[in-house]
């Protein structure tokens, strides 16, 4: 479950950033922590076009945090992500299928966790300036 806190740790309602550079900045944090927890190239999973499948699912892990951790709308992670709305339902409702497995379920709350703390202490060290 996801905490009120993490939710606004995403969002720049309390903190004095700019909402773009908000999301920017909890994607950046998304996309680089997915990226070291799957040992992937973070230039692979930004990539536009289709890579191989473990790019692929750590791109779609990736989305599923901007949603759920991030409480953005499909279309939000979408643009963000350049893709389109339903490639990200589609991501979101994989890896929700694969959280019945303990062992994903854990590394994927890991993640969230992770991902949350990071985005609240960027913003707030920005806020800070």
């Amino acid at each position: 479950m996801v905490s009120v806190a993490s939710q606004a740790a995403c969002h720049s309602n309390s903190i004095h950033l700019s909402p773009v550079l908000a999301t920017r900045a909890a994607r950046d944090v998304i996309e680089q922590s997915v990226a070291a927890v799957f040992s992937v190239p973070l230039g692979e999973m930004r990539a536009r076009t289709r890579r191989k499948a473990e790019i692929a699912f750590a791109r779609q892990v990736a989305m599923y945090l901007a949603h759920v951790t991030c409480g953005m709308s499909l279309t939000e992670v979408g643009y963000l992500f350049g893709r389109d709305r339903t490639t990200v339902a589609h991501a979101c409702a994989l890896i929700e299928d694969r959280r019945d497995d303990p062992r994903f379920d854990r590394m994927v709350d890991n993640l969230e966790r992770a991902v949350a703390r990071l985005i609240f202490a960027l913003l707030h060290f920005h806020n800070g300036r």
